[in-house]
Parts: structure tokens; C-alpha cells; sequence
């Protein structure tokens, strides 16, 4: 079984301690003994903290000179206390990051330079993200895709045909309005109105984000007003208004959980938190216009370049993003796929039970929709996005006045 050691990790920073020269399984902490770690992450936020601590624990077992002290957040709140922390300087030994802010968190110079003792435990694609110049800033943790999560129980009871690999927007919608029963507090569909969405969307009706160049916005299209029009549309007829708590922390997640949801738009780390439901569930690739598009996400940590003890903090970054204690952790659970190379242990994902259609996660990774990504502005370009579209769902702009404003705002905001 592979792990992880606290000596045969490598860490390239001006500040790191050099390596003790220990052999695997002979933990020393830094070179001044023990130390304690902080780490802070908003991953098993919302039903996967033990999961998180299981891993933990098996890592601090493994190097018992290091402690780990875990900070998680919602997911919601994660990105404004991280921007604080890091103005601060008091950000954690180790930190959770996203694909979509990695660029500009390497730029600013942030994140320590990484040598993981065996970068073939990762997916390469997914390794190779986190680098820049040929260097590793970040280790992979996750990647995980957006599907069609669906109440079968309430699909049986209303005689409506659930979703199939092939349905369109126009099925959804169909259904949609069948499930929804309004007066008992019964909705047939729920979708954020937000960037990450939109993003989305518009490639599923072939619209393009940005240009070519990756400069400049081009949403304001005639595919990104029909994209616009089915997201911000669903509100009131079959998804609860901005009045009726849509948009609010946990509206989609605890209407499913409370079986008035029909389908939910919404990501694979969801499996554990809706394991123990009392009705029946499943899943499907989500439906497409044009084309079908799945929005794949990848997590990953980063080590904190001032970090004191950077050695210990890149083991464990490491041990959290590589060991077999993780990867069977993440799959025995349901919490997102790990970024690892063995396809064996992939392969065995497809057996876990609820859900039960979990090819659809590996089917939607046939036609995936990246976020769109700048160097700079990236945070206020998905800010003005979701603001757009927001004041479009609760009437007071119309699509194309939104759209107009996003394009003109975020341009300015990324430099088009």
C-alpha cells in the first residue's frame, strides 16, 4: 500500500527547511521536532467532515510528530475569508484551492513550489494543472463532475418518465412543469442562477464564454440570451423565487433532502450527503440544446509560501492528495473522485450503490465545459456574472439589459 512520509516528500522554496534524510515511516516533524499544521478547506464541508478527519487521523498515525489542526468553511463563505487570510498573512500551512483562482493565487506568488515524491500517482491532466513553467504549485485532490440528481419516488408517483441520457432542455422542462405542485410545496427543478451555471449552460446551447483569445467576453450572443432565458426563467414556474429562499445557503440541498425537490442540478460530492434519504434517487447526465456539457471541477491544496513548516506541510498535502488511505476514503464515501492514476480502484467506484446509475459521473466526462478562465479579474468576473443574472431572475433588468451590463463590466474588469 502506498503512503506518504513526512521525509519523502520534497518541498522548493526559499524558506524550506532542508529534509532530514529519514527513511519512510520515520517521522521527525521539521527539523526543530514536532510541530503542528493548520489546514484549512471548505471540501467536506456539508457531510464529509469525518471523512476528512479519517484521513487525517491515518496521516498524523503515519507521522506522529505532526499534528493537523482542520478549519473547514462552507463553501460560500471560503473564497472571501482565504482573500483575508492571505492580506493578512495568516493563511494556513495548507489551503484548499480551485482550478478556476489557481492562476492568479500562483501569479501573486502565494504557493510554495511543490516536489511530490511520485507524481505518477496522479492523473497527469489533472497534475499538470496545478504547474506553471514546468513547476508544481498544487496537488490535485479531487476532480468531479455536475449531473442531473432526480426524486424517483416523486417521478413514479406523478407517472412521469425519468431522465434519460438523452434528454434535452425541452424534456426537462417538460417534466418540470409536471412535478411542480406549488401549493404542496413541490418543485419540479432547481438550478443556481450564477456564473457557475451560466458558464455552463452556454456551452450546452454552443455558445462560447470568452473570445478566442481569452480577452474579452463573448456571452452576449444570441446562444448566451437563450442560455440566460432557461436558467433565469426556471424561477417561480418551476424552482422557488429569490422570495421563496432560492439563492439562499442550503435551499436546493435541504429541499431535497426533504424529498420536495424533483431533479437538482448539482455536483457529485452530494452522494454522501443524500445517502440516508427515505425515498428513492438517482442521477443523469444533464441535458443539452445544442449539445450536451458537463461542468467538471478540480480541487486541489496548495502549500502557503510563508509557511513555517513547510516540510510537514507538504507531506501532509501529499498524504491528502495521493495515499491509498485517500483515494479508498473517497470512494468507500461517495466524495468526489480522487485525482489518481488507478483506474483499478476508479473501476470499483461504479459498485458503491446509491447512486445507482454512477456511470453517468464517467459519461459526463465525455463532453465537459472548463470554467473560463483570465489572469486577472477572475473573481470579479464571476461576481458581476452571477449580480447580472440575479437582477434578470428577480426582474429588474431583462436578460439582453444584463447581458450588456456583464459584458461591459467584466471587460473592463479583465482588461478586454
Amino acid at each position: 500500500m502506498r503512503t506518504t512520509a513526512l521525509a519523502g516528500v520534497g518541498i522548493v522554496a526559499a524558506t524550506a527547511l532542508a529534509l532530514t534524510g529519514c527513511s519512510a515511516g520515520d517521522s521527525s516533524g521539521d527539523a526543530d521536532g514536532p510541530v503542528t499544521i493548520t489546514y484549512t478547506n471548505f471540501i467536506s464541508n456539508g457531510g464529509n467532515e469525518e471523512n476528512l478527519q479519517a484521513i487525517v487521523d491515518a496521516f498524523e498515525e503515519e507521522n506522529p510528530d505532526v499534528t493537523v489542526e482542520v478549519t473547514t468553511l462552507p463553501y460560500a463563505d471560503y473564497g472571501t475569508a482565504l482573500q483575508t487570510d492571505l492580506a493578512a498573512g495568516t493563511v494556513s500551512d495548507v489551503f484548499d484551492i480551485e482550478y478556476a483562482n489557481f492562476a492568479q493565487y500562483q501569479s501573486n506568488g502565494v504557493l510554495a513550489e511543490l516536489d511530490p515524491e511520485d507524481p505518477g500517482a496522479y492523473r497527469q491532466s489533472v497534475l499538470e494543472a496545478y504547474q506553471a513553467d514546468g513547476t508544481q504549485y498544487a496537488l490535485p485532490s479531487s476532480f468531479s463532475t455536475v449531473v442531473l440528481f432526480y426524486n424517483s419516488d416523486l417521478f413514479e408517483a406523478a407517472g412521469v418518465e425519468t431522465p434519460t441520457a438523452d434528454w434535452t432542455w425541452a424534456d426537462e422542462q417538460a417534466a418540470a412543469e409536471q412535478l411542480t405542485d406549488e401549493g404542496a410545496g413541490v418543485w419540479g427543478d432547481h438550478q443556481n442562477v450564477s456564473f457557475y451555471e451560466f458558464y455552463k449552460v452556454l456551452a450546452q446551447n454552443g455558445g462560447e464564454f470568452l473570445d478566442e483569445d481569452g480577452t474579452a467576453v463573448a456571452f452576449n450572443s444570441p446562444e448566451g440570451v437563450e442560455a440566460a432565458e432557461w436558467l433565469v426563467g426556471k424561477s417561480g414556474t418551476v424552482m422557488p423565487t429569490i422570495e421563496q429562499g432560492q439563492g439562499t445557503p442550503d435551499n436546493d440541498t435541504n429541499l431535497f433532502l426533504d424529498g420536495k425537490l424533483a431533479m437538482l442540478h448539482t455536483g457529485i460530492w452530494l452522494f454522501g450527503a443524500f445517502a440516508d434519504v427515505p425515498f428513492g434517487w438517482d442521477i443523469a447526465v444533464e441535458p443539452g440544446n445544442a449539445q450536451q456539457a458537463s461542468a467538471l471541477f478540480s480541487n486541489a491544496v496548495g502549500v502557503s509560501a510563508g509557511s513555517e513548516h513547510q516540510e510537514a506541510a507538504a507531506a501532509f498535502a501529499e498524504f491528502l492528495t495521493s495515499s491509498d488511505v485517500m483515494v479508498q476514503t473517497r470512494l468507500d464515501a461517495g466524495w468526489e473522485l480522487p485525482a489518481t492514476s488507478d483506474e483499478a480502484a476508479l473501476n470499483s467506484y461504479l459498485t458503491l450503490g446509491n447512486p445507482e446509475n454512477r456511470q453517468a459521473v464517467f459519461d459526463s466526462l465525455e463532453n465537459v465545459a472548463l470554467p473560463p478562465v483570465v489572469a486577472e479579474g477572475q473573481q470579479e468576473m464571476q461576481d458581476i456574472m452571477t449580480e447580472e443574472l440575479v437582477e434578470a431572475q428577480a426582474g429588474r433588468k431583462t436578460v439582453e439589459e444584463a447581458l450588456d451590463s456583464a459584458e461591459d463590466r467584466i471587460n473592463a474588469a479583465i482588461g478586454g
